[in-house]
């Protein structure tokens, strides 16, 4: 989101490219009994916004999906978007350069499946999901939302006039929203955090470091999509994902800036829960 995309070839080629990325490539293969490939389970943290227009299109994760399928008959390619809201394929705006990212990350998932002593993932699948409570900045006043009604900005004039209907309506507004985490465990190989919202890079960096590394994988747009989940760190440099976008969700104000630890206390709590029930059912 730093980086403007006229200057990100040049940047790129400097070593000056700004703010965090995650570029691991997770993969997960599923075989039958004779080893052959049926399933690829793999993602990504960054948006599928190499193309802005109106056609259908996978974009560079169906492209991806399209050459994988391609290179192992009967496998199904599976993608999930990883924490990458603030993260966009650039250069981007043509289908060339969609098909091009494709290929580079198919190739990415390839490597691993060819050419990488992979690790036998065992045990039982535990599931664990909680909606908690995350909250909201001081929610405006009737006055300011009255104000926000004569704007210029058309969507300004929608959230407010959303807003306004149900104050009249006797309904208050909510100084949180039920936001949706999970974790899934299988045995002691894999634990899959899923986060809802179009959630920014820093969550997915925070958590791997502080759970089990690149066998910890973090995605977003899971469950329900409410709106930008900013880190702290982006909600305090604002811009679009930082509450701007929030007028075209709805929402009646930004986020508070203690959401990123509610967050990541949530997803400590759930991983630690479906760590005990692997460890219970072992003693058993």
């Amino acid at each position: 989101r730093e980086n403007p995309a006229a200057d990100v070839p040049q940047w790129r080629t400097d070593g000056k490219l700004h703010g965090p990325s995650d570029h691991d490539v997770p993969v997960l293969a599923v075989r039958d009994a004779d080893q052959n490939l049926t399933a690829v389970l793999f993602g990504y943290a960054c948006h599928a916004t190499t193309l802005s227009g109106y056609q259908w299109s996978g974009d560079y994760p169906g492209y991806a999906q399209m050459d994988l399928e391609e290179e192992h008959p009967d496998c199904v390619a599976l993608f999930f978007a990883g924490c990458g809201a603030d993260q966009n394929p650039l250069p981007r705006g043509t289908v060339e350069m969609a098909r091009h990212y494709g290929e580079q990350l198919a190739t990415a998932v390839d490597s691993v499946l060819l050419t990488t002593q992979m690790h036998p993932v065992e045990g039982t699948l535990r599931t664990s999901y909680a909606e908690i409570d995350l909250p909201l900045d001081t929610l405006p006043t009737r006055e300011k939302i009255e104000l926000n009604s004569k704007s210029d900005n058309r969507y300004e004039v929608a959230r407010a006039s959303m807003l306004l209907e149900q104050i009249d309506d006797g309904v208050p507004l909510s100084q949180s929203y039920p936001y949706p985490v999970s974790a899934w465990s299988i045995g002691d190989d894999l634990k899959f955090v899923t986060l809802g919202g179009e959630v920014v890079v820093d969550y997915a960096i925070r958590l791997k470091s502080e759970l089990a590394g690149t066998q910890t994988w973090v995605s977003g747009y899971a469950n329900d999509v409410m709106a930008y989940i900013p880190s702290r760190r982006v909600l305090s440099e604002g811009g679009y994902e930082g509450g701007g976008a929030m007028v075209y969700y709805g929402l009646p104000t930004v986020w508070s800036p203690e959401i990123e630890n509610n967050i990541a206390h949530e997803v400590h709590r759930q991983v630690d829960f479906v760590s005990a029930q692997q460890a219970s059912t072992k003693a058993r």
